[in-house]
């Protein structure tokens, strides 16, 4: 069964009025955890309108990297998007121990907040609030006066909320209603458009839908069959092609879709139907639309990057963003839009394949290195409570009140508790926050992000970095493959810009995550986000000067 949404068909635009500014609308094209190494594989099996339009007609940066740790979507979307690193825009992970309460944090948890149009439930909303620096949209709507217009989606609300900023629109897809949703902080009433396109149910068109392998494997290891028992696979959907679909809409449906292709499918469709509502790009000023491309991370968490799947995602992807394009170039005009496409981190194989080839690897298990770390913490102090009372990955937090009761300090308790956890299979290192942010760490090149990247409050009491190939996650079926490390295989991504003025070329000259708010500033000529700390990729074009 082939599924093809009316939107995907898009042309509905018309080209933007001429104005002074040729950039009228800046698309950003986030692929959550995608390799740049697959892509210089697959180059040749790609079409001239999705990725070719940024590796060819673009300025393609080759070592490309992430300068922040740990290589999640939270943190990554946050540097993307404000130029700055933790300390700076205060997402310090996915999830965090508040140091002060012992409490646990998500990282854009906001209960005063909730989703708009549910029934709030205890802790439940979403919302900016704890990223403490501007954004690029953020600046962009400031220089204009209000004039310039910021809207984010994704499959996560993490890729959609740090995109929009403090000043933007945020959707994403919720899984338990197969629907796009926002919360109260952005508005009070969805859109009529939105509310249009829930009431459609796209979603449930792939009811019964298979993912059949779109062609054959012709670059990359792997078995024929791609039955390698390693895979997780997701739920109901099984390790190998055809990938069947529950028969009916309902949650199980809408959670399997973020699984497949069709999971991209449905964000590209709500983008475009955006965009022509909201007439980006078609105003005074410029605009920007974060798309935050979820599938290839669920696919590369459940069959590794090697799979046949994560190739088949890809190839499928490029015939999206070639639609995306596209469907931009007919509404705003080519020469007006400046796309940005990147990843907020990679993602390394299979650990059991790694072990299989003869590569030392392994799986640590947080909550068994916690318990360990308390049992020699009762033993070194000659008490009987734990002082260790969460993980986070990558970071154990010491409880504040049990140590002040034991006569013991917190930064004593972590470094003790770091000396006991360094002894773990699997462990590189261990590193307390007080010894990273007083600079008393190795000068080790995988140590570099880490010392970057640490938060003078969120950061966690210990910081563990795994050996490579071992990963944070001992339960193979909840994440086969997954990313969080320094290391090269989590931190090397794809960045390609494209647009008016920009050269079609590719460069090994050094860029990082945190170098693109401020390109797209310089660009723009716009102010630098609050706390950017990175570097213009691209000049502006020099003005013609009077003699």
């Amino acid at each position: 069964m082939t599924v093809i949404l009316p939107s995907l068909v898009f042309s509905g635009l018309s080209p933007a009025d001429p104005g002074t500014d040729p950039i009228r609308l800046v698309l950003v094209v986030v692929v959550d955890q995608l390799r740049p190494d697959l892509l210089s594989r697959l180059h040749s099996r790609f079409g001239p309108g999705g990725f070719r339009r940024l590796m060819d007609g673009g300025t393609w940066f080759e070592a490309a990297r992430c300068a922040h740790f740990p290589t999640f979507t939270s943190v990554g979307h946050a540097a993307i998007f404000t130029g700055a690193a933790s300390a700076g825009h205060g997402i310090a992970a996915n999830d965090w121990t508040e140091p002060e309460t012992s409490a646990h944090v998500y990282c854009l948890e906001d209960p005063a907040h909730t989703l708009l149009g549910r029934k709030p439930k205890l802790h439940e909303g979403s919302s900016p609030r704890n990223l403490t620096a501007t954004t690029i949209g953020d600046e962009m709507v400031l220089a204009a006066r209000g004039r310039s217009r910021v809207f984010a989606v994704s499959g996560k609300d993490r890729a959609a909320i740090l995109a929009a900023g403090h000043l933007g629109k945020a959707f994403w897809f919720a899984a338990d209603g197969g629907e796009f949703v926002s919360s109260t902080y952005y508005y009070q009433a969805y859109p009529e458009w939105a509310v249009r396109w829930n009431a459609a149910r796209l979603p449930d068109r792939y009811a019964g839908a298979t993912w059949e392998l779109s062609s054959g494997r012709a670059v990359g290891p792997g078995d024929p069959d791609d039955d390698r028992p390693a895979e997780k696979g997701h739920k109901r959907l099984g390790r190998v092609f055809p990938h069947i679909l529950p028969a009916e809409p309902g949650a199980e449906l809408y959670d399997a879709l973020g699984t497949t292709p069709f999971g991209d499918e449905l964000s590209i469709d709500f983008s475009l139907t955006l965009l022509e509502a909201e007439g980006l790009g078609r105003g005074p000023t410029a605009d920007l639309l974060a798309v935050g491309l979820a599938a290839t991370d669920a696919i590369g968490h459940a069959y590794g990057p090697s799979s046949l799947e994560y190739e088949d995602q890809v190839l499928r992807l490029d015939g999206l963003l070639a639609k995306l394009f596209a469907a931009v170039d007919r509404g705003v005009g080519r020469d007006r839009v400046l796309i940005v496409l990147t990843s907020d981190h990679g993602v390394d194989e299979i650990p059991e394949i790694r072990s299989a080839q003869g590569f030392p690897a392994g799986r640590l298990d947080g909550e068994r290195m916690r318990q360990s770390m308390n049992r020699g913490l009762r033993t070194r102090f000659g008490i009987e409570a734990d002082l260790i009372d969460s993980f986070w990955t990558p970071a154990f937090h010491v409880d504040p009140a049990a140590a002040a009761k034991a006569g013991l300090t917190v930064d004593r308790v972590a470094e003790t508790a770091a000396e006991i956890v360094r002894t773990e299979p699997g462990v590189a290192w261990a590193l307390t926050r007080a010894d990273l942010l007083s600079g008393r760490v190795p000068d080790a090149p995988e140590l570099r992000s880490v010392r970057r990247s640490v938060h003078p409050r969120l950061t966690g009491s210990i910081v563990v970095i795994q050996k490579p190939s071992w990963h944070f996650y001992d339960d193979p079926v909840k994440y086969a493959a997954t990313h969080g490390s320094p290391y090269a295989y989590d931190a090397h991504v794809p960045l390609g810009i494209a647009g008016p003025g920009v050269a079609a070329r590719h460069t090994v000259s050094p860029a990082v995550l945190e170098d693109i708010a401020p390109t797209i500033a310089a660009l723009l000529g716009t102010a630098f986000p609050s706390a950017s700390i990175g570097t213009p990729l691209l000049s502006p074009p020099q003005p013609v000067r009077d003699c």
